[in-house]
């Protein structure tokens, strides 16, 4: 499995940004799809963005598209997650995630058991 390492998180004011960083080790990243995951306080953990491994095909919830843009650099064995116009409803921890099942469409992988590592997570607060 892929070990990944997510950062960037914080504390933003609601109409700010903030930008996490998934950066990947111990396999050949490209050889991977990424998606993104948050888990707010007593809630499930629920699907954000996902991307396939060429990075030209990308998948989003409702909920973020045209505030959130999921990329990648395989060169740098990193994923992306740039996040605009932050609500308080954003608040949560986000994790990362990589499959290495890369026939499958992008848009069909949505659920945790579609992604087999996993980040620790990190914070993502947004005040009001």
């Amino acid at each position: 499995q892929v070990q990944l390492v997510e950062s960037g998180g914080g504390l933003v004011q609601a109409g700010g940004s903030l930008r996490l960083s998934c950066a990947a080790s111990g396999r050949t990243f490209s050889n991977y799809a990424m998606g993104w995951f948050r888990q707010a306080p007593g809630k499930e953990r629920e699907f954000v963005a996902a991307i396939g491994w060429r990075g030209d095909i990308t998948h989003y919830t409702d909920s973020v598209k045209g505030r959130f843009t999921i990329s990648r650099d395989n060169a740098k064995n990193t994923g992306y997650l740039q996040m605009n116009s932050l609500k308080p409803e954003d608040t949560a921890v986000y994790y990362c995630a990589a499959d290495r099942r890369i026939w499958r469409s992008v848009g069909a992988i949505t659920k945790t058991s579609d992604f087999d590592s996993w980040g620790q997570g990190t914070q993502v607060t947004v005040s009001s």
